[in-house]
């Protein structure tokens, strides 16, 4: 036994794993035990915190979403009701569009579509009621005419006013004319020709005496008017419907602020 014990020895020496170098590979040290065990326990706690900020963020997603997202899963009558007839409003406005651009069906005519709608927009006709309102030598005359006028600046404002609150676009991607921004009828809802076309036809059957040929035409020329501006695809249908019913509107605020000639005289004579 005595002999054997320094033949271990010897052999424990000589063994190259036992140096100190070789150490940590067979039993490792405390310190890098602890080191090991911290440092998992920091990454488990930076998961554990990295998963609690998700979950944080999610929930503040979930509480920051509005109801429109549940408005738009679960959305009322009314909600489908007016989505669908926006739809069929979009679709029916392009399919009547023909004259929208030059390689449409009806592409040829679409200078005579515009020659119908400068008849309804607003600068020729304030440049002619200032015109006849010159040459006017009547009381009566005079009267209608500054009338007229007043009604026609009426339009374009409240026109101008409403599609700067609706800003709704066209069916088709179409620039608006020169005249157009000079009304500032830039917009597609209302329809500023045709709220124009309804007032002056309304208006001119209420004060000027006229055949019932002409009543007939000048109505029919109203609706011409409005359906161009759909044809040429600057308005959808119910822009044009909506027109003719604010241009029937301004007509009734025009007769129930309606000048009297004494009025009339005096801003004749101020101007």
């Amino acid at each position: 036994m005595p002999a054997s014990q320094p033949r271990t020895r010897a052999r424990d020496r000589n063994n190259v794993l036992n140096r100190a170098e070789f150490l940590s590979l067979n039993q490792p040290l405390k310190g890098n035990q602890e080191s090991r065990s911290s440092s998992r326990k920091q990454s488990g706690q930076a998961g554990a915190a990295g998963a609690q900020n998700g979950n944080a963020k999610e929930r503040r997603q979930s509480q920051q979403l509005p109801e429109e997202d549940c408005m738009q899963l679960n959305p009322s009558f009314k909600g489908i009701a007016f989505n669908s007839l926006l739809a069929i409003d979009i679709c029916m406005s392009k399919r009547l569009g023909v004259c929208a651009n030059r390689d449409s069906s009806w592409g040829g005519a679409r200078s005579m579509i515009n020659l119908l709608g400068i008849t309804g927009h607003g600068i020729p006709w304030i440049a002619g009621t200032l015109i006849c309102l010159v040459k006017s030598s009547t009381l009566a005359g005079q009267e209608v005419l500054m009338n007229l006028l007043l009604a026609l600046l009426m339009d374009i404002m409240i026109v101008a006013g409403l599609q700067k609150l609706a800003k709704r676009k066209g069916p088709y991607d179409v620039n608006p004319g020169l005249l157009d921004y000079l009304t500032m009828d830039t917009y597609a809802f209302p329809a500023g020709h045709a709220s124009r076309a309804a007032m002056l036809s309304r208006f001119f059957l209420n004060h000027l005496v006229l055949a019932i040929p002409l009543r007939i035409l000048l109505v029919i020329w109203a609706l011409c008017v409005g359906f161009s501006r759909v044809m040429i695809g600057r308005h959808h249908i119910t822009d044009v419907l909506s027109g003719f019913v604010f241009g029937y509107l301004q007509f009734r605020l025009v007769e129930l602020i309606w000048m009297s000639s004494n009025t009339c005289q005096m801003l004749i004579s101020i101007w």
